[in-house]
Order: C-alpha cells, then sequence, then structure tokens
C-alpha cells in the first residue's frame, strides 16, 4: 500500500490553528520548528536553551495567531517572534553585555576572507565572540536586520550596533585568518 502524504496548505492550517485546533497546530510547529530551532540557535550558544527559546517562541505564536495579517510570510512572521525571544532569553539569562567604545560612523570594511570552512565550524566561531557583538552580528548579517532596527529592539544606540558588528567581524576575520595559517601554514 502506497502511503501519499497530504499537501499541507499552510493558510488553511493557520485558520485552523486561529481556532485551537492542535492537530493544526502541531502540523504547523512540525513544518517551521526545525527552521525556528535554527534561528534561536543563531543566538544561543547551548541548544538545549536555544530550544527552549524556541518553544517559548512557538506557544506566542499560537497566542498572537489572530495578529497575523497575511502581508508577507508566516514563516517571516515566525522568525521575527523566535528573535525576540532568543533577545528576551539572553536578557533574562543578562548574557548580553555590549562593548561601550563606540567607533565613528564612517567604519570602513575589509574585504571578506575565503575560507573552505564548513558550516559548523563557522557557527562555532561565531558562537565564540562576545554576547553583544553575536548578536549584533546575527541580526544585522544573517537576519538582515538594519542599525535602527537592531538599536531598537536591543535598547542600544545606532553606532553601538555598528560598533559592535565591525568588531565582530573584525574579530570573525582574526580567527579564520589564523586557522588558513594554521592549516595551510600561508599568511
Amino acid at each position: 500500500m502506497k502511503i501519499i502524504q497530504l499537501y499541507k496548505n499552510e493558510p488553511l492550517l493557520i485558520k485552523k490553528a486561529i481556532k485551537n485546533n492542535r492537530e493544526a497546530q502541531h502540523v504547523l510547529f512540525q513544518m517551521h520548528a526545525p527552521k525556528m530551532l535554527s534561528v534561536c540557535r543563531y543566538y544561543i550558544k547551548d541548544t538545549q536553551f536555544a530550544e527552549e527559546a524556541m518553544l517559548n517562541g512557538f506557544f506566542k505564536v499560537f497566542q498572537n495567531l489572530k495578529s497575523f495579517k497575511n502581508e508577507g510570510s508566516f514563516e517571516g512572521w515566525i522568525r521575527r517572534i523566535m528573535v525576540r525571544e532568543s533577545i528576551s532569553f539572553l536578557r533574562q539569562k543578562k548574557q548580553i553585555p555590549f562593548s561601550s567604545e563606540d567607533l565613528s560612523d564612517d567604519i570602513h570594511h575589509s574585504n571578506p576572507i575565503e575560507t573552505n570552512m564548513e558550516v559548523a565550524e563557522i557557527q562555532q566561531l561565531i558562537d565564540n565572540l562576545p554576547e553583544g557583538y553575536k548578536i549584533v552580528f546575527v541580526m544585522y548579517a544573517i537576519e538582515g536586520y538594519k542599525h535602527q532596527e537592531i538599536a531598537n529592539m536591543l535598547g542600544i544606540s545606532e553606532s553601538t550596533s555598528k560598533s559592535q558588528l565591525f568588531k565582530a567581524r573584525k574579530a570573525l576575520q582574526q580567527k579564520i585568518k589564523a586557522l588558513n595559517k594554521a592549516d595551510y601554514g600561508t599568511n
């Protein structure tokens, strides 16, 4: 007997989930949980805590599902909730120290370094950044937030956001350069 998986009609599932249909909520969770765990993991180093933030985020998703206006992707809407939940989790743990030293607005960006690193290795390098650097880097470089949005979400100045990004990039470039030098014996 051949099993055919049913097409998952997301708008219909959302309508059912709004009416507290647990099966629809479960299917939506199953559809989006792997990506959302990755989002939380960008911010939270410990996978167990990232899962906790993700679950809290999904609780908020289902609590506020009525406010989703179908004006953009549902996944993007969930993703914003997960980012905010991850930041909130780190704030509760008091794990977001920001360097108070601001750099000028005319920060010069250096050229990216070429590397053959695996995603897991890059994630490890990002994980090892100071929390303030890491959060701003992920929000800007991975999530695509602008400095003004980052500043508003984190309660910092726009120049602090720019400074943290600059320092994160510089630290990552130095680490990658050191790894490349160690692997290949070159500069």
